[in-house]
């Protein structure tokens, strides 16, 4: 799951390979703002076939966080 997420990070954010992790922050480390953090949420919900609740977006600090979000809403790695 760590890789699908990365590759989004990477491809569809411009960010660079080496800097995703699962520790990296988002905002602080990877230098997403706030709308770039939608669009990853968007890109999430279409790749994986999910809806991610508004009330759950604040828990994505890291990589990490989305990748154990996705995993715990039983989502396999497409």
């Amino acid at each position: 799951m760590f890789e699908a997420v990365k590759k989004i990070l990477v491809e569809e954010m411009q960010v660079k390979a080496e800097d995703v992790t699962p520790n990296a922050e988002l905002i602080n480390d990877l230098g997403i703002n706030s709308l770039e953090l939608a669009d990853l949420i968007l890109m999430c919900e279409e790749k994986f076939g999910i809806e991610i609740k508004d009330d759950d977006i604040h828990k994505f600090i890291t990589v990490g966080d989305v990748v154990n979000y996705l995993v715990e809403q039983g989502v396999n790695e497409q």
